[in-house]
């Protein structure tokens, strides 16, 4: 009977070189699909909330990055062709053009404010998500509690 070690077989209980290196690489794929779902996740949270009236003006409200643009949609600029939505929303009395790829649905009309996601080009903003805040309502019934700084424009309040 012989005893002596073989080579190229490995000892009992020892994992193979090649089966030390499959937990090695499990955890980096794992380290870097987290870190990419983390990555799109603070992008995304990190979009800057601004007026129309602080394009601009304020810091994080310029062009380059990412905005959420809060305005009401101005009476009788409405326009959609071709799949593409084009309108104008006014803050404080400063105006903003804006082209939403798609037709924004749900309660969108003119005289509604809006939240609109997405990037200044030029003097365009480029919207690719439109949220349309709560009725006026609450505004209605009771107006005392309001600031006026941010009252509807004039057409839109002689439509109403």
């Amino acid at each position: 009977m012989d005893l002596s070690p073989r080579s190229g077989v490995p000892e009992p209980g020892r994992p193979s070189p090649s089966r030390r290196w499959l937990p090695i690489v499990v955890l980096a794929l794992v380290v870097v699909a987290g870190g990419v779902i983390v990555t799109q996740f603070l992008r995304s949270a990190v979009d800057y909330f601004c007026n129309v009236d602080e394009i601009g003006q304020r810091d994080g409200c310029e062009a380059g990055r990412r905005l959420r643009v809060q305005g009401t949609v101005d009476d009788g600029t409405v326009e959609t062709l071709d799949g593409i939505t084009t309108f104008t929303m006014s803050f404080q009395g400063v105006t903003l053009p804006v082209r939403y790829d798609g037709e924004p649905g749900g309660m969108f009309r003119e005289c509604q404010p809006v939240v609109v996601h997405g990037e200044l080009d030029g003097a365009t903003f480029r919207g690719d998500r439109v949220e349309v805040k709560h009725s006026n309502e609450y505004e209605a019934e009771n107006a005392e509690r309001l600031d006026g700084d941010a009252a509807e424009p004039a057409a839109c309040a002689a439509g109403s």
